[in-house]
């Protein structure tokens, strides 16, 4: 066979290999999102913050026990809801809360530890920046 043979049906396959890429235009852009994601606007950030802290206080089955692992919760809640106002004083144009998680641990160490409950807590905002 003659290497002129050969070479053709290789080029015709390069050919259709950088077809796609001379149609582009300049500037077009392709955007891949991963499948679960939210989508994002252009100029979209996403941001995350996380809180830890510990409330001392009984950790039992009893009413006070109850109000202070509601109270806790409420903490996290109460910041989240308040992240939004301070992401746009500060670098937010827009901002869009994702996801709250809340985990509220009972620490009964008795000893030198006190009895009480470790809080934590993230938080998840789509914001477009100013």
């Amino acid at each position: 066979m003659s290497p002129m043979r050969l070479l053709l049906p290789a080029a015709i396959g390069l050919l259709f290999l950088i077809a796609p890429a001379f149609a582009q235009t300049p500037g077009q852009r392709i955007i891949v999102e991963q499948s679960g994601s939210s989508p994002r606007q252009e100029g979209a950030v996403r941001v995350q913050s996380s809180i830890n802290f510990f409330i001392a206080g009984p950790t039992g089955e009893g009413d006070e026990a109850q109000k202070l692992r509601e109270r806790a919760r409420r903490i996290v809640y109460e910041m989240a809801a308040r992240e939004c106002d301070l992401l746009r004083e500060v670098l937010a144009k827009d901002c869009r809360m994702e996801s709250v998680t809340s985990n509220v641990n009972i620490n009964r160490q008795f000893g030198q530890q006190q009895e009480g409950l470790t809080i934590n807590g993230s938080m998840s905002f789509q914001i477009t920046l100013k």
